[in-house]
């Protein structure tokens, strides 16, 4: 749903009789060329908010392996405050203070310690992980 709210696609679901559950197509429901490709966009688009936020250790690594895989071939938006989840992906953009601190991949960010808004996020994290 967070896809489809995304792609401002939601509320015109949530108005059909049979919700996220209605058949579009020949034999469904008829929408227009504007629906279909909103639609397709949602589908496209994994939003992850800090899906493991609550979760311990090894529940994390299993739910994310499952998350990695449905990431395949999408565009995935991920907001999380956990190093493991973050480190593999794309493009890492860090926020502060709802501004664009810095952008990179998790080894060009590294790139900049000790000064950077990353590495003082993830110093920490991998400090906590040594310990174990």
């Amino acid at each position: 749903m967070e896809a489809a709210r995304a792609t401002n696609v939601h509320d015109f679901i949530r108005r059909q009789k049979d919700g996220y559950q209605t058949l579009c197509g020949d034999r469904g429901l008829q929408i227009s060329g504007g629906q279909k490709q909103r639609i397709a966009i949602a589908c496209a688009i994994l939003i992850r908010h800090k899906v493991t936020s609550a979760l311990d250790s090894l529940s994390v690594k299993a739910v994310q392996e499952a998350l990695e895989c449905m990431m395949i071939g999408r565009t995935s938006i991920v907001v999380a405050h956990r190093l493991s989840t973050i480190q593999n992906c794309d493009e890492i953009v860090v926020l502060d203070k709802g501004k664009v601190a810095e952008k990179g991949t998790h080894s060009t960010l590294m790139a900049k310690r000790p000064t950077g808004a990353y590495h003082s996020f993830v110093s920490p994290q991998t400090m906590e992980m040594s310990n174990l």
